[in-house]
């Protein structure tokens, strides 16, 4: 197979992969605390006898856009957004410790904190638990207090968010959506993290970008598409001249 069909398949290849990157970014548009992901790719050269003329393209390591999202008011207690860097620490459904930056969180059945999708939301002393029928309060510092109706005028002290700040070279997003440590380890809790309660942070995916760069991989893709067309069309005529009598 000529080199070019090399180059063009390869690229064909990523460039769909990519496509798949900003269709998932842009079914996100609307989730909360949601990380934009991005995929890059590079062309290698072919290592080995008689490979140096061909070039590959080959995907390079994917990452996350860590920007922050608009911050929306909700005015439900049990909401809560990160002001800034940092994020949450919940447990994920393996059972270890993760991160996002979706405060969408409520009451399970057995009383505790946990996100929407259900996974505990961890304290720094375990668990939270939030009393039935109780008014909840996160304060900046991620503290947790409530206000129940037989004790109105004297909040309650549940626990405190465990919040972290690692630097985003050591995370990577899994596909659960949850950030975590590269090396398994836990993060340390970081105090500097500011927390607005009774407020939602939105996804940080610009719609126009994600639909400009889904058109732009489109146009490439059609590209390789039509290299390996001529490429399969040059390779057939010189193959009828070769065999013509």
């Amino acid at each position: 197979m000529d080199r070019v069909a090399y180059v063009a398949m390869t690229g064909a290849k990523h460039l769909m992969h990519r496509q798949e990157v900003l269709a998932n970014n842009l079914a996100n548009a609307g989730t909360t605390g949601f990380r934009a992901d991005f995929d890059a790719s590079t062309a290698v050269p072919g290592r080995g006898a008689g490979l140096a003329t061909r070039a590959y393209s080959v995907q390079g390591s994917p990452g996350s856009n860590f920007a922050s999202g608009a911050i929306t008011r909700t005015g439900n207690g049990l909401d809560a957004a990160i002001d800034g860097g940092g994020f949450f620490a919940v447990q994920g459904l393996d059972g270890n410790e993760a991160y996002t930056r979706s405060g969408s969180f409520a009451r399970n059945g057995e009383g505790n904190l946990v996100t929407y999708g259900g996974m505990p939301v961890l304290g720094d002393g375990g668990p939270i638990a939030i009393p039935e029928n109780a008014v909840i309060e996160i304060a900046k510092d991620g503290t947790v207090s409530a206000a129940t109706p037989d004790m109105p005028g004297k909040p309650q002290t549940l626990g405190k968010l465990k919040l972290v700040n690692p630097d985003t070279k050591d995370i990577a997003k899994g596909l659960d959506g949850l950030f975590r440590m590269k090396g398994g380890e836990p993060a340390p809790a970081d105090e500097t993290v500011r927390v607005v309660g009774g407020s939602l942070e939105g996804s940080n995916v610009n719609v126009v970008d994600t639909l400009v760069g889904m058109i732009s991989l489109a146009r490439e893709f059609e590209m390789q598409m039509k290299l390996l067309a001529d490429t399969d069309q040059n390779d057939k005529q010189a193959a009828a001249k070769l065999l013509a009598p």
